[in-house]
C-alpha cells in the first residue's frame, strides 16, 4: 500500500512539472499532454489507493467485532467503551441507576453492539420503558430471526465502524439534509455552470489557431474566478454542514443497502428493510449522495483549485446537493428511524445468539404476574438461578437473610430480567410468564450534603417516588425494595415498614423487598397478608462462610454480621459469636 501511495505522489509531481513547464513556455504545447496523462494516473491511483484503505477497514472493523463478540462470553466485555445514558443522565429514572441498567458492567454495555447513534438511543428506549404485549411479541419475532442471521448482524455492525470506533452520529447529516438549499441565492448562476467552461474552451481553440491574442484565455478566466468568488458562502455553508456527517452519510449508504439486501421472513423486518428495487429506496438515495458527496470532498484535492477555475466544478456539484436535499431531505430522518429499530433488535438477536440458554418469555395481557423458573442474574456469570412466583396482585416477597447472601442479587435478577423482557428481548431462565410491568426500585439510596438530605430523607423521597408510581399504575407494578428504611430505629423501622407495606399492596403491585431486620417478618403472620417469607442462608465449614445463594421458604434463622467482621479482621470475642 506504501508503493501506492507514493505513486500517487510520483504522478502529482509528474502532472504538476509538465504543466507549469508548458505554461511557462519552457516546454512547447505538447506538454500538456504528458500533464494530462501523468494527472489522470494519478486519479487511477488515488481511486485504487482509497479501494485498498476500504478493504483494511473493513478488515480490522471485522476483526475487532468477533474480538468483542468473544469478550463477551469469557466475562472479558468490562473493558467496552461505556456508552449510553450517564449515570448523573438517569439519577432520576425509576429503576436504571440501581438495577445496572446503563453505565460500566451494566446490561446496556453487554448488549450494544449498534452502529449508529440513533441505534444506541434507541436500545437505550427500549431498556428504559416497558413496551405493551403486542409489540414485545412482534419484537421478540424479529429478535428471533435476527439471532440466526449472524452474517447480516456482523455486516450492520462493523459498517458504522468503518475508519474508527466512534459511533456514527446522524444529527449533524439530518441537520444538513433538511436545512433550506444554501444555492439559492446563486440559482441564476445554473444555467452559466455548463455554459462558461465551454465559452472558455472555444476562447482556447480560437487562441491556438491564432484568431485571437493568446492573452484572451487567461483573462477570461477571471469571469469562473468571480462566480465561484460570488458563490462561495453557499458552497462554504453546504460543504461544512455535508462534512459534519459525510462519513457518517457514507457508512449509513451501506448498512441501508445491506438492510434493503437481507432476505427476511419476518413481515416486520421486511417492512423495516423496504423495497431494494424502488426509485425512492433509501440505499439508492443514499448511494447517489454518496458520490455527491464523493465529488464534493475533491475540494480537498491538490488539484481543485485548477478543475474548479476551469470547469465550475463547484457549482455543478453543490446545484446538485441542492437538488438531492430537495427531494429526500425530509426523508433522511425516517430512514434512520427504521435503520435504529433494526440495530436495537440485532443487539438483542446478538445477545440470544451467544447465550442459546436464554429463553424467550411469554408475555401476557392480565396482571400483574412474573413466575420464573431458574431465573439468575443476567450480568453475573455462573449466577445461581432461583425460581420467583408472583402470581396474584399485592404479593410480594418479603426476603430475609445473612449479609452477602444474595439478597440484592436477587432484587436485581428479577428487575433486570423484567427490563430484558418487556424490551422483547430473551432473559436468564429456563421460562418467564410476566404481564406487562411498571418498574419501581429503591435501592442505592444515597444522602446529599450539598442539598442538606440525610440518609433516611433520602430513602424517605425514594419511597414516595416509589408509591406515587405504583399508583400511577395500579396492578401493573412491579416493586423491588432493598433493606426498607434502614436508616431508622427497628422499632421505627418496624411500624413505618409495615405502613408503607400497606399502601403499596394497596396499589395490586407485586416486587420483593429485602430486609436484615428479623422483626419485620412478623408482617407476613398477620390476617390477610400477602407477604411471603423467603431467606437465603450461609452455613460455617472450617471456619470460614459459605452461600450456595439458592432461595429458601421462611425467614432466616440466622445472622453472621460478628462472622464478617471477624473474617475481615476485627477482634471480635468468641462469646460473643
Amino acid at each position: 500500500m506504501g508503493g501506492v501511495a507514493n505513486g500517487r505522489v510520483a504522478a502529482f509531481l509528474t502532472a504538476a512539472a509538465f504543466l507549469l513547464a508548458t505554461l511557462f513556455h519552457r516546454l512547447p504545447a505538447w506538454g500538456y499532454l504528458p500533464a494530462v496523462a501523468a494527472g489522470l494516473v494519478y486519479a487511477a491511483l488515488a481511486l485504487w489507493h482509497g479501494r485498498l484503505l476500504q478493504s483494511e477497514a473493513r478488515a480490522r472493523a471485522e476483526a475487532a467485532y468477533h474480538r468483542r463478540g468473544e469478550e463477551r462470553l469469557t466475562g472479558a466485555w468490562h473493558a467496552h467503551p461505556v456508552t449510553g445514558p450517564t449515570l448523573e443522565q438517569v439519577a432520576d429514572h425509576p429503576y436504571a441507576a440501581d438495577l445496572d441498567v446503563f453505565g460500566h458492567g451494566s446490561l446496556f454495555q453487554l448488549l450494544d453492539e449498534a452502529a449508529t447513534a440513533h441505534g444506541e438511543a434507541r436500545l437505550a428506549a427500549w431498556l428504559s420503558e416497558p413496551a405493551s404485549s403486542d409489540e414485545v411479541r412482534r419484537r421478540q419475532g424479529q429478535v428471533l430471526e435476527l439471532a440466526s442471521r449472524t452474517g447480516f448482524r456482523r455486516d450492520l455492525a462493523v459498517e458504522g465502524r468503518l475508519g474508527g470506533n466512534a459511533r456514527v452520529s446522524p444529527r449533524a447529516f439530518i441537520a444538513w439534509a433538511e436545512s433550506p438549499p444554501s444555492m439559492d441565492r446563486v440559482r441564476w448562476m445554473r444555467p452559466l455552470a455548463p455554459l462558461v467552461p465551454v465559452v472558455w474552451a472555444l476562447i482556447v481553440a480560437a487562441a491556438w489557431a491564432d484568431l485571437v491574442p493568446g492573452e484572451v484565455p487567461w483573462l477570461f478566466l477571471l469571469v469562473p474566478a468571480a462566480l465561484l468568488l460570488v458563490a462561495r458562502p453557499g458552497i462554504v455553508e453546504s460543504f461544512d454542514g455535508l462534512e459534519l456527517g459525510q462519513r457518517g452519510a457514507d457508512r449509513l449508504s451501506r448498512a441501508l443497502l445491506r438492510l434493503e439486501q437481507e432476505p427476511f421472513d419476518s413481515p416486520e423486518l421486511r417492512a423495516l428493510a423496504g423495497d431494494p428495487a424502488s426509485e425512492t429506496a433509501p440505499s439508492a438515495a443514499m448511494r447517489r449522495l454518496a458520490r455527491l458527496s464523493s465529488l464534493a470532498e475533491q475540494r480537498r484535492n491538490q488539484l481543485h483549485v485548477v478543475v474548479n477555475v476551469l470547469t465550475l466544478w463547484d457549482l455543478h456539484v453543490f446545484f446538485r446537493l441542492d437538488d438531492w436535499r430537495r427531494r429526500y431531505g425530509r426523508q433522511v430522518a425516517g430512514w434512520l428511524d427504521r435503520l435504529a429499530d433494526v440495530e436495537a433488535l440485532a443487539c438483542l438477536g446478538g445477545y440470544l445468539h451467544d447465550r442459546p440458554d436464554l429463553a424467550m418469555p411469554e408475555v401476557l395481557e392480565s396482571g400483574p404476574r412474573f413466575v420464573a423458573e431458574r431465573l439468575a442474574h443476567p450480568l453475573l456469570d455462573a449466577a445461581v438461578s432461583n425460581d420467583v412466583h408472583l402470581e396474584a396482585a399485592g404479593q410480594m416477597l418479603l426476603v430475609t437473610g445473612s449479609n452477602m447472601s444474595g439478597k440484592s442479587t436477587l432484587l436485581r435478577a428479577v428487575g433486570l430480567n423484567a427490563v430484558l423482557a418487556l424490551a422483547g428481548g430473551p432473559v436468564s431462565a429456563r421460562r418467564l410468564t410476566l404481564s406487562r410491568l411498571h418498574t419501581w426500585t429503591s435501592m442505592r439510596v444515597q444522602d446529599s450534603l450539598e442539598e442538606g438530605v440525610s440518609f433516611f430523607y433520602a430513602e424517605v423521597r425514594r419511597l414516595k417516588r416509589v408509591l406515587e408510581g405504583a399508583a400511577a399504575h395500579p396492578r401493573a407494578s412491579l416493586v423491588l425494595v432493598d433493606e426498607m428504611l434502614l436508616g431508622t430505629n427497628t422499632r421505627e423501622r418496624r411500624l413505618a415498614s409495615g405502613e408503607v407495606l400497606r399502601l403499596l399492596l394497596a396499589t395490586g403491585c407485586i416486587g420483593a423487598v429485602t430486609t436484615h431486620d428479623l422483626s419485620l417478618a412478623e408482617l407476613t403472620r398477620a390476617p390477610g397478608s400477602t407477604l411471603v417469607p423467603v431467606h437465603f442462608q450461609d452455613v460455617l465449614e472450617d471456619g470460614q462462610m459459605r452461600f450456595d445463594y439458592t432461595l429458601r421458604p421462611g425467614v432466616v434463622q440466622s445472622t453472621n454480621a460478628l462472622r464478617v467482621l471477624a473474617q475481615a479482621g476485627i477482634p471480635v470475642r468468641d462469646d460473643a459469636m
